[in-house]
């Protein structure tokens, strides 16, 4: 594990991006007196235009964080930079993001600390990959592991486009964890692994023989059925903790002098998260004294167990497909060029 570095020490990667005065390069989030956000990212001699006039972005360059700029419509714009959360929830994207809320929850729950090896699977966009590199620091090393290429080129170009470059803690590799991460981490090497996947338990026993004594591994799932079979197979397993599962909401305040209430529309259910830890090697976790409810475990008419179905398919498991034009516009948006066809 590498130390912080001292008061004076080298400049953390991107932090110069997100202060001082606005620079031509910058995302700048603008927004209007109705409270409606635009993103925009200021070049030389660029422009800003809606139905209520336009302004040059000349006249942000320069300025402190927190401006006011006028269109020629009379309409004023807050400028500021994006914040994290607001890059993650506005970048292209090609598969579904990971919403800051859950980045949040998986950054706290599974300690996430400065100069944690951590290996992320199903990588997506890359929204919490940003989250788990703003963890780890420029000192840790997160590995993460994408099947697809064209899922990974856009992570690659949000990752790189909010930094300012490729990220000195970060690997990205192209295939199925099961195959990549033994050739990656040696046996014991890795402090976390963050599964955001169709079928997580398909991985319990590559993850825990990477897995140091008293790692975390933190799943994300969006289905009942999937957070019940990985729970029992993780049970099966013998090798972790009992596992902890739940799932969090937000629900934003209208604040107006006295009409203070909720607000009427709230972020819900996104997904389930999952946390277990590696026990030692050779070490069996006390059994639950707790007894399973009535019909906990359905059983078939002669007694036995009903075991899970040993394939279940995607369209099962509520995952909608990404269509090929979406990805392709999000790779052409952060700059990732298509994969050029090998030669035959």
């Amino acid at each position: 594990m590498t130390d912080l570095p001292a008061p004076g020490g080298p400049t953390p990667t991107g932090a110069t991006r997100h202060t001082g005065p606005f620079r031509y390069g910058d995302r700048v989030q603008l927004t209007d007196p109705r409270g409606h956000l635009h993103t925009i990212t200021l070049t030389e001699g660029g422009t800003f235009h809606t139905h209520k006039g336009w302004f040059a972005h000349a006249g942000l360059a320069g300025q402190p964080e927190g401006s006011v700029v006028r269109s020629s419509g009379g309409v004023e714009y807050l400028a500021l930079r994006p914040l994290l959360a607001d890059y993650v929830v506005s970048m292209p994207r090609g598969a579904a993001v990971v919403y800051p809320k859950d980045a949040g929850q998986v950054v706290a729950m599974a300690d996430i600390f400065p100069g944690a090896r951590v290996v992320e699977a199903g990588v997506g966009s890359g929204a919490l990959t940003l989250f788990l590199l703003r963890a780890v620091g420029d000192g840790g090393q997160l590995h993460s592991i994408e099947r697809r290429e064209d899922f990974a080129a856009v992570a690659r170009g949000n990752v790189e486009g909010f930094f300012g470059g490729p990220h000195p803690a970060w690997r990205l590799s192209v295939g199925d964890l099961a195959d990549v991460l033994p050739q990656v981490a040696e046996r014991g090497t890795v402090d976390r692994v963050v599964l955001d996947m169709l079928a997580p338990w398909e991985n319990i026993e590559v993850v825990a023989d990477a897995l140091v004594p008293g790692g975390v591994l933190v799943c994300y799932v969006a289905t009942t059925t999937q957070l019940s079979r990985l729970a029992e197979d993780l049970r099966t397993d013998g090798r972790f903790t009992e596992p902890a599962a739940w799932e969090s909401m937000v629900r934003t305040w209208h604040l107006e002098g006295l009409a203070v209430r909720p607000d009427h529309r709230m972020i819900g259910h996104t997904g389930f998260l999952l946390t277990a830890r590696r026990l030692a090697d050779g070490v069996q976790a006390p059994l639950r004294r707790r007894r399973p409810a009535k019909g906990a475990y359905p059983v078939a008419a002669d007694g036995a167990p009903v075991a899970d179905a040993d394939l279940w398919t995607a369209e099962e498991l509520g995952e909608q497909p990404v269509s090929d034009k979406k990805v392709r516009r999000a790779r052409r948006e952060v700059g990732q060029p298509p994969e050029t066809p090998a030669a035959p």
